[in-house]
């Protein structure tokens, strides 16, 4: 009897007591889905997520790429898989900061590193990775960062998935680009020149524009995009965890939860 592959939920599960067993009567599999999961971890990482294939998977494994299936049910469930087991093994430290702002800006850093070590993250759009074990555990530690500003469920999600989305899109304009290494040297023998050619058609931009490539060195930073952005989402999170200080019977607190 040929195995028969489970459905995502429970291949994201396949460790808990309560998941159903996989395979069927016949020979036992040279392989786990763990072990594929692993093994597509360990391309993505080298390769990009445009080489994980299940035939080179497969050939990985040292199984016909067919079988492949009958472990992950298929490559958009596969990189389901690989998300969460990213997220499983992803630190969790206590949050020790002394307020709301500290928690969250270490679980906005946190986040960023984890994209940055694992750029293909960023293609994996898939919201069924909401419903594995480990993306579960990581949104619950999380969550706790806001734990004593009052906030509702509702804003809470929302005000984590704001930070959340900043981390995502700063990492992406981290990406690497072959013409970095250069941009530099080009923005100091070419700016001067730019400034004939614009001339005083563009005044605020040419102003500005000046004003940060002097400050940055380069057109833009990654980096100081992202303190930035940061800083000013935390202001705008403030303004909300105020309103909610002050909300009918709420005791304003910060303790951190561990």
């Amino acid at each position: 009897m040929a195995a028969v592959v489970r459905e995502l939920v429970d291949l994201l599960w396949r460790d808990h007591p309560a998941a159903p067993p996989g395979g069927g009567r016949g020979p036992r599999s040279k392989v786990s889905t763990s072990q594929a999961v692993e093994a597509a971890l360990r391309i993505a990482d080298v390769d990009g997520l445009g080489a994980v294939t299940l035939r080179r998977l497969g050939a990985t494994l040292g199984i016909a790429p067919n079988a492949v299936y009958t472990h992950v049910g298929s490559r958009d469930d596969l990189l389901v898989l690989m998300t969460d087991a990213v997220r499983a093994r992803q630190p969790l430290a206590h949050h020790t900061g002394a307020t709301w702002r500290d928690r969250v800006r270490q679980v906005a850093d946190d986040e960023l590193a984890l994209f940055l070590a694992h750029p293909w993250l960023l293609d994996v759009t898939d919201q069924r990775t909401a419903f594995g074990p480990g993306t579960i555990a990581v949104y619950d530690h999380q969550l706790h960062a806001l734990d004593g500003t009052g906030l509702g469920d509702v804003d809470r999600d929302a005000a984590l998935t704001l930070v959340l989305d900043l981390a995502r899109a700063s990492a992406r304009a981290r990406l690497p680009d072959p013409r970095n290494a250069q941009i530099a040297a080009v923005w100091a023998a070419w700016h001067a020149r730019l400034g004939e050619y614009v001339g005083d058609r563009y005044p605020l931009a040419r102003r500005v524009g000046a004003a940060a490539g002097a400050a940055m060195d380069a057109p833009s930073s990654p980096e100081h995009a992202w303190r930035f952005g940061l800083d000013r989402v935390l202001d705008a999170l403030d303004v909300l965890v105020r309103g909610a200080d002050v909300g009918p019977g709420h005791t304003p607190s910060d303790a951190p939860t561990p």
